[in-house]
């Protein structure tokens, strides 16, 4: 129970740094914003012959290209505490050691509901419709929220072994974008060559894709891997991939963090 409470603590402490610096809430909402008018708008002659529009199949890749950003704000957040000399100070007090890093994840994740509603809205007022029903809608949320949590213990990982928070943050990006656009965020797989689709569709981040846009009501397309694991149960592969995912990088983290030290 004292972890949990420290955890929470933390939790609080990040959350209150929110409302001392407003500018970070500000551009971590506007910056989805951004890319739903750009895609929706830009690229919105893609969407011909889908049902309902391209809006329909751009939201739950834009969602799930959101969260996974979590990833590169959770290391970066990290790697500048560790530069601060925060973290000393947190492993010299008398609280549970898994709190901080826990603390932060639930930080990381408070906030990513807070923007999965604002490009809720930002995705209802250019067309999107969700046709599943009130239950599933929210259970594609959690799952979105539970995927960028999972994603947020690689950013906790890659925060403690990284030694600047520059470097940190653009790594992190590298690995993120490849993921995100080499899948079916943004458009249909079968359009790639073969070798490209087999990765796509296996891909985490595709799979969360299709899903969310499963949950959402709307139909997934699917190439070479169809009637694969991913392309005919992605809810169920997706939560293999978290579990996975936390299972390899919550104790990673953990023994980091009795070992870290600030730079």
């Amino acid at each position: 129970m004292n972890g949990i409470r420290d955890a929470l603590i933390i939790t609080k402490r990040q959350l209150l740094q929110l409302t001392r610096v407003p500018e970070v809430l500000i551009f971590t909402t506007i910056q989805p914003v951004m890319f739903v008018l750009l895609f929706r708008y830009v690229f919105g002659g893609l969407g011909v012959g889908i049902k309902g529009g391209y809006v329909q199949l751009l939201m739950p890749g834009i969602f799930v290209q959101t969260v996974a950003f979590t990833l590169a704000a959770t290391a970066q957040g990290l790697a500048q505490d560790m530069e601060k000399g925060l973290i000393d100070r947190f492993r010299s007090l008398p609280i549970a050691r898994s709190a901080v890093v826990v603390g932060r994840t639930l930080g990381d994740g408070l906030l990513n509901i807070v923007v999965l509603v604002v490009m809720g809205l930002a995705g209802f007022i250019v067309g999107w419709r969700p046709t599943s029903g009130v239950f599933h809608i929210l259970l594609g949320f959690l799952m979105l929220l539970f995927f960028g949590y999972s994603l947020s213990w690689a950013g906790i990982f890659a925060g403690l072994i990284s030694k600047d928070a520059r470097v940190v943050a653009n790594v992190s990006f590298l690995f993120i974008f490849p993921l995100t656009f080499l899948s079916n965020a943004f458009a249909s797989t079968t359009s790639m060559p073969k070798a490209l689709q087999y990765f796509a569709e296996w891909n985490p981040v595709s799979t969360m894709v299709a899903a969310a846009r499963q949950l959402f009501g709307f139909h997934n397309t699917f190439g070479v891997t169809a009637h694969s694991l991913p392309s005919e149960h992605p809810i169920q592969t997706s939560l293999v991939y978290m579990v996975l995912i936390m299972g390899i990088f919550i104790p990673l983290s953990v023994r980091r963090y009795k070992t870290a030290s600030s730079r």
